[in-house]
């Protein structure tokens, strides 16, 4: 799959999504039948365009509450996307990724090796992230969604900063250090996006942490077929999320962008549904 449709895919997933076009002059919130149903991907509830709700925000909405109820709903349509997608979602569907991707495209100097200092423990931070941030401290602290209130740069990008604008009056007025504190790390996110491609995804997503746990499961996959694999490292130096494909086709870390598959000058790589075994006919066939 070519970058540019990809690109397309992206635009079109997030448009969709914020497709309450009339909020972003009103200020006004949806507050239809949609606001009710999730999205795959980070899109905060309090955007102005917003025509469904963050499965993340709706996640803690449920376990901040007491007594805590069990959020059945919510859980089944992360799991069917997990089941279905994998972390494709990631790759096709979020709003905040593709807004990553896009400032990675301006031109800026950037630092090489592509991996940092501690790169590889630091991506364990978004397990941290889902576990406690999304899971525990919503549960012990009781009315208060940790993640979406304290670190979520999407909410602040898509909800705070719009809102705050809009509204000249009380909320300015509100304006805080937490504010201040969300803004900070939101310009560090889109600072850092510049440097690194999809740092916040590959450090800090909970949900990105939540689908990668898929990836070796997942229907649409990337498959690998060994025997045409010739182990010239294309692939690799291809993923920009830093994964070998050759060696771990399911790692939780691929987004399914489909970079490797471009770039394997066998055709041993392809993403889709097909089961793994009829991966080599259908090379055979192109």
């Amino acid at each position: 799959m070519g970058r540019r449709f990809r690109s397309w895919i992206q635009f079109a997933a997030a448009l969709i999504q914020n497709a309450n076009f009339r909020g972003f002059f009103t200020g006004k919130l949806y507050q239809g039948a949609g606001k009710n149903a999730c999205v795959p991907g980070l899109n905060c509830y309090s955007c102005p365009g917003a025509v469904a709700s963050c499965p993340i925000g709706a996640l803690q909405s449920f376990l901040a509450n007491r007594p805590i109820k069990i959020p059945y709903y919510v859980m089944g349509l992360l799991f069917f996307f997990g089941v279905l997608f994998g972390r494709a979602v990631c790759g096709f569907l979020c709003p905040f990724g593709f807004l990553q991707e896009l400032l990675h495209k301006i031109p800026f100097p950037r630092r090489k090796p592509r991996r940092i200092p501690g790169d590889r423990p630091l991506r364990y931070l978004k397990y941290l992230s889902l576990l406690g941030t999304v899971l525990l401290l919503p549960m012990l602290l009781a009315r208060t969604p940790f993640f979406c209130k304290y670190i979520c740069p999407v909410g602040t990008l898509e909800g705070g900063v719009p809102l705050v604008l809009f509204h000249a009056g009380s909320l300015q007025l509100s304006v805080g250090p937490l504010f201040f504190w969300k803004a900070f790390l939101l310009l560090a996110v889109l600072a850092a996006s510049l440097l690194l491609y999809r740092p916040f995804c590959k450090y800090l997503c909970p949900l990105g942490a939540y689908y990668g746990l898929f990836n070796g499961v997942s229907l649409y996959r990337l498959h690998l077929d060994t025997k045409a694999c010739i182990h010239c490292g294309k692939c690799a130096q291809a993923c920009r999320m830093q994964v070998d494909p050759a060696v771990a086709p399911g790692s939780p870390e691929c987004i399914r962008c489909g970079a490797c598959a471009a770039a394997c000058p066998t055709s041993a790589l392809r993403m889709g549904f097909a089961p793994e075994k009829h991966c080599a006919a259908v090379q055979k066939q192109k």
